[in-house]
């Protein structure tokens, strides 16, 4: 069978940089299922179902690029294997029926709010997850950069990564497309991400939209430290940052401000392991899925993890303690404690409804859009 230009460009360069060191193999129980990058390159043939079926199991967390010695990006090439899979129809959509879902409600008119100021050329962009699990502390963030950014706009919507990861690029290029485009043609030029997936996207797909970290800006804030004696969190780098250093030191500045030691676990800040949810690995192989975390349990050390994605903070709070750093920054002491609320679904997909109702009222703007109920 003929392959895509990119996918076919990508098996080239895996074959002929890769140097089968092992170095990748040892950290990805992925790679140790199926082999060197360079063996799985030279072994593809598109003809085979289960060969193109294979990438959908690896997390796409560029674990693999950091620490190759020679720069090669194998997660790229199982991305674009998963493009191919999706394109020559191979892939069963039942197994990921969930997690599309609530893909698709994140831009559907139901969920989508465009609340834009009058001159407003900045919007936040909370993301999914955290309207979700967080709703308060949305509002609160928001809030807290209005008094700094006083035409300040906020996005309601989906950033489609999920359809992105799982290889389906025509619906993601139009979905993310329509977004980046409406925000360009209304003066949009920052956007302000609270979620490291979001992040990653519009910083490799935004174009001339610039995207900023919410952890930049909290970690400029004056923070009264905590009152009682300092107590040691380990911090959980999301892999979707992995490479972005100056948002690592963000967020550790934040923590240090409020008073708290950290113990820093071995791999960590470009050599971060994922959490289990990335590339939704988890609907094909709970085992590859767990792996990882089972990893960052023992490497944790028994200290409270500390995280700065709602994604990995849920993942990873099934076998260990974990908060997100927002719930520390504003609430530090019942953080600590584990007392803090989190919503799960379904209550998660009201308070979605409730939030977008509330700023409506509260954010006097020029412009406010849903996104149109259409197939893309």
């Amino acid at each position: 069978m003929i392959l895509s230009n990119t996918l076919s460009a990508k098996l080239s360069e895996i074959s002929q940089k890769c140097i089968k060191c092992e170095l990748c193999v040892k950290e990805c129980a992925f790679l140790r299922r199926y082999g060197k990058p360079k063996d799985i390159a030279d072994q593809y043939d598109s003809g085979e179902q289960i060969n193109r079926l294979m990438a959908f199991e690896c997390s796409l967390c560029q674990l693999c690029t950091a620490v190759c010695p020679v720069g090669i990006n194998p997660s790229g090439m199982f991305l674009e294997m998963r493009c191919d899979a999706i394109t020559r129809g191979d892939s069963d959509f039942d197994k990921y029926k969930h997690i599309l879902t609530y893909e698709m409600r994140g831009i559907s008119k139901r969920y989508t709010w465009y609340g834009l100021p009058e001159k407003c050329d900045t919007v936040f962009f909370p993301g999914c997850a955290l309207p979700g699990t967080r709703p308060d502390k949305t509002i609160a963030v928001f809030e807290l950069m209005q008094k700094k950014i006083s035409s300040l706009g906020i996005v309601l919507d989906c950033c489609t990564n999920i359809s992105h990861d799982l290889g389906r690029k025509e619906f993601f290029l139009s979905a993310f497309g329509e977004m980046k485009q409406f925000l360009i043609q209304n003066g949009v030029k920052t956007v302000i991400a609270a979620c490291p997936t979001c992040y990653k996207i519009f910083d490799q797909y935004g174009e001339s939209i610039n995207v900023k970290s919410i952890y930049e800006f909290i970690a400029d804030q004056k923070i009264r430290k905590i009152n009682n004696e300092a107590q040691t969190v380990t911090i959980h780098d999301p892999c979707a940052l992995r490479f972005n250093g100056h948002i690592q030191d963000d967020v550790r500045r934040i923590v240090s401000n409020l008073g708290l030691a950290i113990n820093e676990m071995p791999r960590i800040r470009e050599k971060t392991l994922c959490c289990g949810g990335g590339g939704s690995v988890k609907y094909l192989s709970c085992y590859l899925s767990e792996k990882w975390a089972d990893v960052i349990k023992q490497e944790q050390s028994g200290n409270r993890v500390i995280t700065y994605c709602a994604g990995c903070a849920s993942s990873l709070g099934k076998s260990m303690p974990v908060s997100h750093i927002i719930d520390l920054f504003f609430d530090t002491n019942a953080t600590l404690a584990g007392k803090i609320k989190v919503y799960k679904s379904p209550m998660t997909y009201l308070n979605r409804i409730n939030l977008k109702r509330r700023l409506k009222k509260i954010l006097k703007t020029v412009v406010s859009y849903e996104r149109a109920e259409r197939p893309f």
